[in-house]
């Protein structure tokens, strides 16, 4: 694997991060400790150093295994993990982004991992209430103390990004350094705002459930969306309708179809268009099993054509919706450049 920067930062991080959402069988498709111990041991070996979980996986069962994983190895390992979400519905304070929650969230994620600090600490979701102002400077106490090293947010609107990226730089907190956003062939709405946000605003992107939840890996047949109630990951864990339509299995057909033509597989051939997109996107890849893990990693060691990411863009593309339609369309563009806009070399 190769290195990249995480946003405007002097971090590098592996172009492949290794999730860990399946760290653990508490969630119904997770995997043991040898099998996640075998993961974590092929992902070393294949040149990662990127790790991402939460404080919410497995119910604590994901750090608490990586505690054990890194001993010995933690300086060369970029560790994040992430809180928000809520470990205790009775609690009401057990969850969102108040600085209550997140020295609680904290502590608790360190002790699970046994370790002093986090490379990365996202906020896993924006909650609407919290005051931004408490937030970012909460995070920027945290980073002070040495507890935390980055910062980011995930699934969160773009104007809260670029709202929370001002006031860091205005008041000398630290930076949001990167987002981590729901990216993949078959879902493309982060494209219209968050992306060009994060790109503007410096900061990498994590692509989490690159594949879909699985459906990009086209093994599902026709009829699938008239079987999503039936037993099943996707399913149990009530991402069927997100992922399960006749729209995206015909995404996926054309991203087997790719790959039948160069010798990949389809989930290979899914991963490596989000590392050619523009920015810098780095996919978040979760697997039960070193066998997933090695095809997975398949997708670093060859480049698509321009043919073929033209035909993924084809299967796969969305309006760009207002104010892009307005602002990037021909009609758009003349109004605010002039008839001579096809002339100007570099124009946006």
């Amino acid at each position: 694997m190769r290195l990249r920067l995480l946003g405007r930062t002097g971090l590098k991080v592996s172009e492949l991060c290794l999730g860990t959402m399946t760290f653990g069988e508490e969630s119904g498709f997770g995997a043991d400790e040898a099998a996640c111990r075998g993961v974590f041991d092929a992902y070393l070996e294949a040149g990662g150093n990127f790790i991402d979980t939460a404080n919410i996986y497995t119910g604590g069962t994901s750090e608490r295994m990586l505690g054990k994983f890194i001993d010995g190895s933690r300086s060369r390992l970029v560790l994040a993990s992430k809180f928000s979400m809520t470990t205790d519905p009775r609690d009401p304070n057990a969850g969102g982004n108040s600085r209550k929650n997140l020295q609680q969230a904290l502590e608790a994620s360190l002790r699970r991992l046994g370790t002093d600090y986090l490379d990365l600490y996202w906020v896993h979701a924006w909650d609407s209430n919290t005051p931004m102002e408490e937030l970012m400077r909460a995070l920027d106490d945290a980073v002070r103390a040495g507890k935390i090293l980055y910062t980011g947010f995930s699934n969160v609107p773009a104007w809260v990004v670029s709202r929370a990226q001002t006031m860091a730089e205005l008041s000398g907190w630290s930076r949001l350094a990167a987002l981590q956003l729901h990216y993949s062939l078959v879902e493309r709405n982060v494209e219209r705002e968050l992306l060009p946000c994060a790109e503007a605003l410096g900061m990498a992107v994590t692509a989490w459930s690159p594949l879909a939840g699985g459906v990009l890996t086209a093994k599902y047949s026709a009829d699938a969306v008239e079987r999503a109630r039936q037993p099943g990951r996707l399913t149990t864990t009530g991402w069927g309708s997100m992922f399960l339509s006749e729209r995206n299995l015909g995404v996926a057909e054309a991203v087997r179809q790719v790959g039948a033509g160069i010798g990949r597989s389809a989930a290979q051939v899914a991963i490596r268009w989000l590392l050619q997109q523009p920015g810098n996107v780095i996919p978040i890849i979760g697997v039960r099993s070193t066998m997933q893990l090695q095809e997975l990693l398949g997708a670093t060691g060859f480049g698509l054509e321009p043919e073929a990411l033209a035909a993924l863009d084809a299967a796969s593309r969305i309006e760009a919706g207002y104010p892009g339609s307005l602002l990037r369309g021909p009609a758009g563009r003349r109004m605010v450049h002039g008839e001579r806009v096809a002339e100007v070399d570099g124009l946006a």
